[in-house]
């Protein structure tokens, strides 16, 4: 299959989650055979960040604005399998008339933002990435969250048909590895600052930490404002690249997952940081929200917690039990929720969409 794909990054993993999923996505794909063409507008701000400019398999297509590209972009639409275009993809709204305009390829719309994609919908604002006319032209669109989300992209943007697609890990990024002391604490958390995580950091991470000086906990990320709360307890390691991730995982017991609010609110939407830290051999806490239970069995392969006392009892726990938990759940990781799992669901999903 030849898949060309209009997204909003490869190239660089900085403060975005897309990257890395489709490095993933893209490298499983191609040891099975497949194609990909990855159109990526060359922005500045993932210009100075990247990380990445060849992946086998993939033809990445940086361009530097739409009317530039569009000859080419024209040309590898015309003879692909199927065409797809994502959301915060930079020129969304353009990739898609041009898909939808081109007879042959099947058109795929993958959201992987859909919450957020879907609030800004019920708050009256205009989604730059999405066609005026909706997503019912698309043939089959792919989200990155399940449960009602799905039914909302029918009954809102008019989805003909509608799958998940979940996020997933490469595991030959994600492993386990060795302790790092630069990154080594009690208690981890990696993720880019987001207003709408802040409360249940504080929560679940900040209060804690104030209330356990004897402790370390370190933050891994990206766009940390500089009137964050800051603690003598409480390190700091500005942005990783996924090559270092492992090692960042492995430097803590236990690591922390907080989910953003409009995904935690909508459910069924695994954050790609529990399969890292899960395929890296690390037990995670989590907050809680519907759909969890799908992906990892709370209390055997994942930690829960909504308040800053869960967190306590969990920390107190022995070696072992945390242990236990992060075998449990790099298993299941490796069993189902891997970058070569979700290519496969992919590719038939696709499948299906074409003999439908």
């Amino acid at each position: 299959m030849k898949l060309v794909i209009f997204g909003l990054t490869i190239s660089s993993s900085w403060g975005n989650g897309h990257a890395t999923l489709w490095r993933g996505l893209c490298r499983a794909l191609a040891r099975n055979g497949h194609r990909v063409v990855f159109f990526e507008r060359d922005v500045p701000y993932y210009a100075i960040h990247r990380d990445l400019r060849e992946l086998p398999g993939t033809d990445l297509r940086l361009y530097p604005s739409w009317e530039e590209v569009l000859p080419a972009a024209r040309r590898e639409v015309a003879d692909a399998d199927a065409a797809m275009v994502t959301s915060y993809c930079p020129d969304g709204e353009a990739a898609s008339g041009l898909v939808l305009a081109t007879d042959g390829p099947l058109a795929v719309f993958y959201d992987l933002d859909t919450p957020v994609t879907l609030d800004r919908l019920k708050q009256g604002e205009q989604v730059p990435y999405l066609p005026a006319e909706g997503l019912s032209g698309f043939d089959l669109v792919l989200s990155y969250t399940g449960g009602r989300a799905l039914d909302e992209l029918r009954d809102r943007l008019g989805a003909r048909r509608v799958a998940p697609l979940y996020g997933s890990v490469d595991p030959e990024v994600h492993r386990p590895a060795e302790l790092n002391p630069n990154f080594q604490g009690d208690f981890s958390y990696l993720g880019t600052y987001a207003a709408d995580r802040q409360e249940a950091l504080e929560r679940l991470f900040l209060e804690p930490a104030r209330r356990l000086p004897g402790k370390r906990f370190v933050i891994g990320g990206a766009q940390y404002p500089v009137d964050f709360p800051w603690g003598s307890n409480l390190f700091f390691v500005r942005h990783l690249p996924p090559a270092d991730h492992p090692a960042f995982y492995a430097s803590s017991p236990l690591t922390l997952n907080v989910t953003r609010a409009a995904m935690a609110g909508m459910g069924y939407c695994p954050s790609g940081r529990l399969f890292e830290a899960a395929a890296c051999g690390t037990a995670v806490l989590s907050d809680t929200w519907e759909g969890l239970d799908r992906f990892f069995e709370p209390g055997r392969e994942i930690f829960t917690a909504r308040s800053t006392e869960e967190v306590f009892e969990i920390l107190s726990l022995p070696p072992e039990e945390i242990r236990r938990v992060a075998r449990a759940a790099r298993e299941r990781t490796l069993a189902e929720h891997t970058a070569e799992r979700r290519a496969a669901e992919m590719v038939e999903h696709m499948r299906v969409g074409v003999s439908a």
